[in-house]
């Protein structure tokens, strides 16, 4: 038997987006993703102010929300749409997207390899 080709799509997005990417993922047929509060920043550098018990402090990480998709090699680029298309705000900060090669995946439960 063949192994079939899958990928992993990795996006960190804006928190407040997570609900529209979720339902647009859901109505698009995933079945199932894994989400992670995250920390981080990238071209802002993640330098804003904040008040913190009456002081001003300096934030360098961003509170940010990272899914995780596994989809068959086919359905990559749509994910990737449907993230970018409802992730986006027009503004700095939006998110990335990354795609990677998954070489394993077996259902812990009954102990199936998924890409046989």
């Amino acid at each position: 038997m063949g192994c079939i080709l899958v990928k992993k799509v990795e996006s960190v997005i804006r928190g407040n987006k997570l609900d529209q990417v979720e339902k647009a993922l859901s109505h698009l047929g995933v079945s199932g993703i894994t989400v992670s509060q995250v920390l981080g920043w990238g071209r802002q550098k993640g330098h804003i102010t904040e008040f913190y018990r009456g002081k001003e402090v300096e934030v360098r990480l961003l509170p940010k929300v990272k899914i995780e998709v596994i989809v068959n090699d086919g359905e990559c680029d749509e994910v990737k749409k449907i993230i970018a298309e409802n992730a986006k705000t027009g503004n700095i900060g939006d998110g990335v997207i990354w795609v990677t090669p998954v070489e394993d995946f077996v259902r812990i439960r009954t102990a199936e390899n998924i890409l046989d």
